[in-house]
């Protein structure tokens, strides 16, 4: 498993400033990590779980989805250039961003704080 998946609820629940960040965003969606998708829910800025899939008749809003090695790539503490942000990995071709987005947009920052969580972790 990715550190970015590893302990997800645990470390990101236990960021204050980022559940406050977070507390007006309440959807579920997938982070893609090569076959596997994994369904994170949000409720209020908290993370209620992120689980593996397949997931079935589940909805979500929006999904992230890379290659384990991208994903990799971009929990480095210091990710290199295509690789430190979502928007920049999808440029390359290393990322898909499929769904509904406007509550990614809406919660961008919420979100790619979320994500780079994992650098921490790592």
């Amino acid at each position: 498993m990715l550190p970015m998946l590893e302990g997800l609820a645990e470390r990101i629940n236990a960021d204050a400033n980022l559940v406050r960040r977070g507390r007006y965003f309440t959807a579920d969606f997938l982070i893609g990590v090569g076959d596997t998708d994994w369904l994170v829910e949000i409720e209020e800025g908290s993370v209620r779980a992120a689980t593996p899939g397949p997931h079935m008749m589940r909805p979500w809003r929006f999904a992230i989805r890379a290659a384990e090695a991208d994903w990799a790539a971009f929990c480095e503490p210091m990710p290199r250039p295509g690789h430190h942000d979502i928007f920049a990995m999808t440029k390359s071709g290393a990322a898909v961003i499929e769904g509904d987005l406007q509550p990614l947009m809406a919660n961008l920052r919420y979100v790619k704080d979320l994500l780079a969580s994992c650098r921490r972790a790592a």
